[in-house]
């Protein structure tokens, strides 16, 4: 772990709090350098990025593929519980789990 860490122990167990995540004390340790090394990262990022640098979300141009939205035929109510176990009035008929009626 280094000295200059920018993220302290306290920082990490309250977004592990936040986050409602229990984390033992090596675990801490462990995402702190984890997230130190991240920051790192973001900085070499930020350091390349300008006034001119277009926001994005993608890096390459992203196009949606859209298909027909054609109306079709679903099963039947008899074709639907052909290969179900047990039914009942055109229901799938499972054990009980709860003692309700």
């Amino acid at each position: 772990m280094s000295e200059s860490s920018q993220i302290t122990r306290e920082e990490v167990a309250h977004v592990a709090h936040l986050a409602r995540i229990e984390l033992t004390e090596a675990e801490l340790d462990h995402l702190r350098s984890d997230l130190d090394a991240i920051l790192e990262h973001v900085k070499v990022v930020q350091s390349v990025v300008d006034a001119d640098t277009p926001a994005m979300s993608h890096p390459i141009p992203v196009t949606n593929v859209f298909r027909l939205d054609l109306n079709v035929a679903g099963l039947t109510a008899d074709e639907a519980l052909a290969g179900a176990p047990e039914s009942e009035e055109q229901r799938f008929l499972v054990p009980r789990i709860l003692g309700e009626d």
